[in-house]
């Protein structure tokens, strides 16, 4: 799946995110979700401190939607 602006990012959907860290784009290891006043981690519901550029949904390794 191609990856789109994070302008446009859902809430309420768990998300892979990039972030751009010392110039270079990396996608973080869990699922996030927007949520009021930024991003959580989807699992632990923990706020997280991250400014992404661009969003997919998240899928687990056998394909599936999470």
């Amino acid at each position: 799946m191609d990856w789109e602006p994070i302008d446009t990012a859902p809430f309420a959907q768990d998300l892979e995110i990039c972030v751009i860290e010392r110039g270079e784009v990396h996608a973080l290891i869990f699922p996030c979700r927007r949520v009021d006043g930024g991003w959580s981690n989807a699992d632990t519901r923990e706020h997280i401190f991250v400014h992404p550029t661009h969003w997919r949904y998240w899928f687990e390794a056998n394909g599936t939607k999470h």
